[in-house]
Parts: C-alpha cells; structure tokens; sequence
C-alpha cells in the first residue's frame, strides 16, 4: 500500500484552527489536512493489524513532533496530525482518538489506557454559528510521567461542562 505524497500547509490550518475562535470546520484547507490524517492513520493501523509492523516514519510524518521510544497500539486516529506533539517512552493502548483540531501535547513517560479520546474540538454554541459549521478548539497538554493512579489536579477539566470527581 503506497502513499500518495501530499502536502499539507501545516501553518496555514493551525492559523485557522489554533487560535481559539470558531472557525469553519469545512475549510477547504483543514479538510485536507484531515482526509490526509485519515489516510495516514488507516496506513499505519493497516500495517500494524495485518503484518505486526509498526512503522512509526508514518506517524513521525503525520506529526508535528514524535519523540523517541514510543509504542503506539492501533486502532489509532487522529483528526489532523500536525497538532500533536509526543515526548518519549510513551506507551498509547488499542482505540485512541485525538481530535487534534488545536495543540495535542503529550510529555516522556505516559502511558494511555484503550479507547482513550483527547478532544480539543467544540461545536459553536450559538445556533445559527453550529449550522454554518462553526466550531473552535482549545489545546490540551500532559505533562511527564502521567500514569494511572495519578490524581488530576483541582480546578482541571476533563470534559466540557465536567470535573474530575473527588
């Protein structure tokens, strides 16, 4: 299965995508970008599933920064790629989804359980702004040495409209 090579604009869709504003959603230039991260991640979860090859050069294309010592389980999928960023010796379990419409920053050291979803993405509140496609994005980041067991601190969101229980 060969990739047709494709070039993405990576500053031009953070430019519409990260700065924190509704933006459109169906932006030829961000549609782009996330037909080409559904191909590469239909890639690399294809070579993992069928031949046990986990061949992270298809990752470290697709991301803005993939550090070393990483395991990524598939069925992995992304919205765009170009938003996250990996430290190193970062195990990531079956069934993770990162909608990385905004900055994805994971630290070394974390490890991330199965069916695991990271959403920057929000649709517009506002009616008539949601019909017209209108969504906005806030960045996430983890830091090191995340691991299960960790207590998420006071005052973090986890989801919209929800904290982390006592």
């Amino acid at each position: 299965m060969m990739s047709e090579e494709v070039k993405i604009d990576a500053k031009r869709v953070q430019a519409i995508t990260n700065m924190g504003q509704a933006y459109d959603d169906v932006d030829p230039l961000v549609e782009a970008a996330r037909n080409h991260a559904i191909k590469e991640c239909r890639r690399y979860n294809f070579l993992v599933n069928s031949q046990n090859k986990y061949d992270y050069s298809i990752l470290k294309g697709l991301f803005n920064k993939m550090g070393e010592e990483n395991y990524i389980e598939p069925n992995l999928m992304c919205e765009l790629g170009l938003n996250i960023s990996l430290g190193s010796n970062i195990y990531i379990n079956h069934n993770m989804v990162i909608l990385d419409c905004n900055e994805v920053t994971i630290g070394d050291h974390v490890y991330i359980g199965p069916k695991v979803g990271l959403y920057c993405a929000n649709h517009a509140e506002d009616p008539v702004e949601r019909a017209n496609h209108q969504v906005y994005a806030k960045p996430i980041h983890i830091s090191d040495s995340v691991l299960p067991g960790v207590t998420i601190g006071e005052n973090s969101i986890i989801g919209r409209h929800q904290g982390h229980p006592r």
